[in-house]
């Protein structure tokens, strides 16, 4: 019982902070002026594939996650192998591209033998990531509140630094459940998209 409630407070906890985190919220008639140099189809076609992967994130996180993480390391190692390739072309910041190089095929090369382990690493690197970006969020907000007398800014602070703490505490059982999350934010994503292109086809007819 106590396990559950303690998966509920870092979902929602998750869920708010995110929110709060986001700078700019992105309303239908915002997208329509962003997406004015697209067609309306390609917006559709997007929409459409963002439902998809949200449903598929809902249906079978693990085997969808495993999945992302295993075309993410195929992606770097084909990034890597390529910039190593530009350098015959381009050799400025020789050094730098070497070493982002090697970085991103050695990651690939061990997400595609490993790609459950790898996932699980993955996913527990970013949400550690994450709180200790939360905690430093939070202390920043704090000291701003205390200097500027700001009653906002100390509750932005202390809902960051509860975020975060919880993150650390339980970065495993977050990881287990960022499949989920992902899924939901994608299915609204791809609705908005959706309901966005279909907008913009009457903009467009009319």
């Amino acid at each position: 019982m106590t396990n559950g409630i303690v998966h509920i407070l870092v979902l929602f906890t998750f869920t708010l902070v995110m929110i709060f985190m986001t700078e700019e919220i992105t309303t239908p008639d915002q997208l329509i002026s962003d997406v004015k140099l697209f067609p309306w189809w390609l917006i559709l076609l997007w929409g459409i594939l963002t439902l998809l992967i949200g449903i598929m994130f809902l249906a079978t996180p693990g085997l969808t996650t495993v999945l992302l993480i295993t075309f993410m390391g195929a992606y770097w190692l084909v990034g890597g192998l390529f910039v190593l390739g530009s350098l015959a072309a381009d050799r400025s910041c020789m050094g730098w591209k070497i070493f982002l190089s090697v970085i991103n095929i050695l990651a690939g090369i061990l997400i595609l033998l490993y790609p459950l382990y790898a996932t699980v690493f993955v996913l527990s690197f970013f949400v550690i990531f994450i709180g200790f970006f939360a905690c430093f969020i939070g202390a920043a907000h704090l000291f701003s509140a205390f200097t500027t007398k700001d009653a906002g800014n100390g509750v932005l602070g202390i809902i960051s630094m509860i975020f975060g703490i919880l993150l650390l505490i339980n970065p495993f059982i977050v990881a287990a459940l960022l499949p989920f999350i992902a899924g939901g934010f994608a299915i609204v994503s791809g609705l908005a998209a959706i309901f966005v292109a279909f907008t913009a086809k009457k903009a467009q007819a009319a």
